[in-house]
This record gives C-alpha cells, sequence and structure tokens, in this order.
C-alpha cells in the first residue's frame, strides 16, 4: 500500500465522477483526496477507517466523505483472498464542493447542503431510516447521463441534509489539513494494526518499524489519532467481535480469543464499556432488530 494523495479521475466532459465498482480496489488503500466521496456499499463488509473512527461496515452502508479526510475500508478476507475471491458491489462518486460553480452552494436555498459539506469533514455515516431511499437515488444517479445525473446528485444531498439522519465519525478535533498528515508513517502503522490487531502486538514492535522509540511513538500516534494505541486496539477488536456475534457461528467463548481479547472478563468488561450491552445481550438486540 503506497501512501499518496489520490488524484480521482474526472474527464474534461462531465462535472463530477460515478462508477460502478465490483472490486475494492482503492477503498484497500489509506488515502484521501481533495473530492468529498459519496459511497453505497451495495454489497461488501469489512472494518471502516475514517479519520480516527474504526467501524464495522456492511451491505447496505453508506458514507460522505469530506475532503482531504484520510479514510479506508479494509474488507473482510473472503473478498480479497484465494483465486476466486467474492465480488463486492460499490457505488461511489467524487466531487469538489465547487463542482456546480462557486456561488451555487452560497446561495440561501442550498444552507443545508452547505452545512453538510461541513460536516463530512469528520465523516457522515446515514442512519438505517433514510438508507433505503438515498439508495434509490444513488442508483438513480449512477444511471443517469447529463443534466439529470446533476439532478440525481442534488437529489441524494438534498435528502441527506433535510432528513438529518445520520451520525457523525471522526471526532471534531482530529486535523484534516492534508500539510499536517503523515501519511507515510501512519500507512505503516494502520497496515501493520490491521493485519495483526486480532493477534498480541507488542508496542516495541510497532515502534520500531517507524524508526521512533516507544515514547515517541505513543505521543505520535495520540497526537495523529487523538487515542492511545490500546484505546484504539480496543475498538478495533471490539467492532470485529460485534461482527462476528452478528454472524453467530461461534459462541462468546470464542469470539473473544478470536478476536484478538486474552482474558475472557476483561473482554467482557471493555465490550460493555463500548456497546452499553454484555456480548450475548448485544446478540440478542442484532437479532431483535434484524
Amino acid at each position: 500500500m503506497k501512501p499518496q494523495l489520490l488524484k480521482v479521475n474526472n474527464s474534461n466532459v462531465q462535472s463530477f465522477s460515478v462508477r460502478n465498482d465490483i472490486v475494492p480496489q482503492n477503498h484497500n488503500l489509506w488515502h484521501y483526496h481533495e473530492e468529498l466521496e459519496l459511497i453505497h456499499f451495495e454489497k461488501g463488509a469489512g472494518t471502516q477507517f475514517i479519520g480516527d473512527s474504526v467501524n464495522n461496515f456492511s451491505s447496505g452502508d453508506i458514507v460522505l466523505v469530506g475532503p482531504n479526510l484520510p479514510h479506508y475500508w479494509l474488507f473482510d478476507s473472503h473478498y480479497l483472498d484465494g483465486p476466486n475471491p467474492e465480488p463486492a458491489d460499490i457505488r461511489v462518486a467524487h466531487f469538489k464542493e465547487n463542482f456546480l460553480g462557486e456561488q451555487f452552494f452560497n446561495l440561501p436555498e442550498n444552507h443545508k447542503i452547505k452545512n453538510l459539506f461541513k460536516k463530512s469533514k469528520r465523516g457522515i455515516q446515514l442512519n438505517r431510516s433514510i438508507l433505503k431511499s438515498a439508495q434509490s437515488l444513488i442508483e438513480k444517479l449512477l444511471k443517469s447521463q447529463n443534466s439529470t445525473k446533476i439532478i440525481a446528485l442534488i437529489e441524494v444531498l438534498t435528502l441527506i441534509s433535510e432528513s438529518e439522519e445520520y451520525h457523525l465519525l471522526s471526532s471534531e478535533n482530529y486535523p484534516i489539513d492534508r500539510q499536517d498528515l503523515d501519511f507515510g508513517r501512519m500507512n505503516v502503522i494502520m497496515e501493520y494494526i490491521t493485519q495483526h490487531y486480532r493477534t498480541h502486538i507488542r508496542l516495541e514492535d510497532i515502534a520500531s518499524m517507524t524508526g521512533m522509540t516507544t515514547n515517541s511513538f505513543c505521543r505520535y500516534f495520540k497526537a495523529k489519532s487523538g487515542k492511545t494505541l490500546f484505546q484504539y486496539l480496543i475498538e478495533m477488536r471490539i467492532g470485529y467481535a460485534c461482527r462476528l456475534l452478528a454472524e453467530r457461528t461461534l459462541n462468546v467463548k470464542q469470539i473473544c480469543f478470536e478476536s484478538g481479547f486474552q482474558n475472557f472478563v476483561s473482554f467482557h468488561k471493555y465490550f460493555k464499556d463500548a456497546t452499553g450491552y454484555t456480548p450475548l445481550q448485544y446478540q440478542r438486540e442484532i437479532s431483535r432488530n434484524y
């Protein structure tokens, strides 16, 4: 994974881009770009990293990522590995804040969309209540041409901005000034963590990979992510445990150790602190909602 500022391929004959991917492609790269990104996972699942937030994503999810906010989606292994990986289905649009000119979103009628753009700098996850309506509009956006494509994008942005049925992902103080983001070093860290978070990670090992002492690494990671490495690992492990609980293929004790926890009592404590439920209560709640 080469860290980089991604250049979105917009042709000279369109003001923004929309595409349909069946392979994760750049979704599996810790990256950022100056365009906003509206992404719908028609089919796909894994772990989502946006700024300093770590969450699961699954089929049906829709996310709006603001300009220069680092992000990537680590798809589950069956979408990536083996000779015949399972195909994903991803619909993604990239557009600049001024894709309709410098003044369009400054019009008083568009103040809610303008505010949505500001909030997108923390990453926006749509709530389940509007997913179906938003999915239909994104499908329309994907299939539209010429002026109707512009109208479809305005429609989906209007739906999100006026419903306010979403929640923000990254913390308020997360830095998005790309000059302040050390992507090379952070990419090494993120790559190592995502490959090893379900095993024992030694602070000394990850610090040495980045050429820092353990104390320097701890200060650096906290400054960049707003969390300690320990807190970050707990979030990732809890997120993975939630997905396993929803799948109902393993018992709770198996899920504890499969998620990277070494102690069953600690797993219960951290899980309840993060979710407000015990693992079994969470599993029952998930079953009730689906």
